[in-house]
């Protein structure tokens, strides 16, 4: 046997050295690294060869000792009257101090033929045949213990995608964060009027998104007053509203104001309930209210149909806002004054499945709060959304501070905005939404903080933000 080691830098050149010195059959015995590089121990495939088969006159060479089960008992004695000489000729060689010889030294000892006897072939045959069998899988399962195996590898294959997905996606949020940062900030040194536009954007309550669209779109070569027209005009084309109240007052029909609580919905309800019974008077006009949870509310819009001379209907669930709409089908308008439930309640849900499914067409205007903030509006408009909205209210317009928050948002989600509420007064605090008067009252309420608000160096990181355009619905330049 003939054990080679080769060295190399790497592993491959290693193998390279074995195969030209032992041919491509060579046997790898070991591989590993040292002193920098790799070391191989191969032996050539004759040499592994030869320690498979055994010598020819090697005691591993004999044949399988067999059983004499008619010659064992003249054996045994044999092998007992030989055991006291080889031990009385052994003794002296053991009494001697001479040193023990390596096992390599050792003389070959003659091999020792064991023959079985009957009795303990019995034995032996009875202990394997009592042992129990091996345990063996059937096909089941196996099939069964190789798919949970997939179904794990898949798993954590998916797991490992899901984490790589979500860094790469942190990463490239941070790469165009920066780079906006960046563009934005080489915009603002080189055309001034975009940043003067973008800070009264931004001070009237417009998003950073909206912003950033339009100012983008800005045409060329304009000063800021100009720009600052071109603005406006978008904005107000694309502020949807009513022209005239033909299309609600004249028209007719079932609606339901609906909303969070303590947005106007009662109040709002009795103003178009004064402006129905001025143009048709009380017979046509039938109130009902679903709020039976607030102390009083009943009571309120009570007190309001007693004015007007209208009778109020209650109702509790889906089965009497049935029948009470059966009822007043005669009716040329119904208005129904919801209760007030958080856009983050499970029963706005409901509600919006009570007025769809009434058995009536039902036309639903929701009440937007111009004091609420941006993101709330979004919540409330995406939770009352349903299966779509005819349009809504503008209330509390008097209490805001700026109003451009509630009109990105009926911008934004392309709502049909009917009326405006400023005031408490039934019904004179109600009026028809004036898009260019809300659009430049949007921008002269902030316009004592427009160059406060934000530093120069804050409009770059704003705009970076603000670059979420997908959320953004269209917006039509004109």
């Amino acid at each position: 046997m003939n054990v080679k080691k080769f060295t190399a830098p790497t592993s491959r050149e290693a193998l390279r050295k074995v195969r030209e010195s032992l041919g491509p059959d060579a046997v790898i015995l070991s591989n590993r690294q040292a002193d920098g590089g790799v070391e191989i121990l191969a032996l050539a495939n004759d040499d592994a060869a030869s320690l498979a088969m055994p010598a020819p006159h090697s005691p591993m060479a004999d044949p399988a000792p067999s059983l004499d089960l008619t010659s064992a008992a003249p054996q045994a004695r044999a092998d007992q009257r030989l055991e006291p000489r080889m031990e009385s000729r052994m003794e002296p060689r053991f009494e001697t101090n001479y040193p023990t010889p390596a096992p390599a030294a050792l003389p070959a000892q003659p091999v020792r033929r064991v023959v079985a006897s009957a009795a303990s072939f019995a034995s032996a045959t009875k202990a394997a045949a009592a042992a129990p069998a091996p345990a063996t899988l059937d096909v089941d399962q196996i099939a069964a213990m190789v798919s949970a195996a997939v179904a794990s590898a898949k798993q954590n294959a998916a797991a490992e995608m899901q984490n790589m997905m979500g860094e790469i996606r942190a990463m490239r949020g941070m790469m165009e964060t920066q780079l906006a940062e960046i563009s934005w900030g080489t915009t603002q040194a080189r055309e001034p009027q975009k940043a003067a536009v973008l800070r009264e954007m931004l001070a009237a309550g417009f998003s950073a998104s909206l912003a950033r669209y339009l100012i983008e779109k800005l045409p060329a070569n304009r000063d800021a007053a100009d720009s600052m027209r071109w603005i406006k005009n978008v904005l107000t084309r694309n502020l949807q509203t009513m022209a005239n109240e033909d299309a609600l007052i004249e028209q007719g029909g079932v609606f339901a104001l609906v909303g969070p609580t303590g947005v106007g919905k009662t109040t709002s309800t009795a103003k178009l309930a004064a402006r129905c019974v001025m143009r048709h008077g009380p017979d046509k006009l039938a109130l009902i209210t679903t709020d039976a949870y607030r102390i009083g509310a009943h009571e309120q819009l009570r007190i309001y149909g007693k004015i007007l001379g209208v009778m109020v209907h209650s109702v509790k669930d889906e089965a009497d806002l049935r029948i009470a709409l059966k009822e007043l089908k005669n009716k040329h308008t119904v208005l129904i004054d919801t209760v007030g439930v958080s856009q983050r309640d499970q029963m706005v849900t409901e509600q919006v499945s009570m007025l769809q499914g009434a058995g009536s067409d039902v036309k639903r205007l929701l009440c937007l709060n111009a004091t609420a903030t941006q993101e709330t509006l979004n919540e409330v408009v995406r939770a009352y959304q349903g299966s779509g909205l005819a349009g809504c209210i503008m209330t509390k317009l008097d209490e805001a501070a700026a109003i451009g928050n509630v009109l990105d948002v009926v911008i934004r989600q392309k709502l049909n905005l009917f009326y405006v509420s400023n005031g408490q007064r039934v019904p004179e605090d109600l009026h028809l939404a004036d898009p260019a008067y809300l659009i430049d009252r949007a921008f002269k309420l902030k316009r004592d903080v427009v160059n406060t608000q934000y530093l120069d160096a804050e409009l770059p990181l704003l705009m970076s933000n603000g670059q979420n355009e997908q959320a953004m619905r269209e917006v039509h330049l004109g």
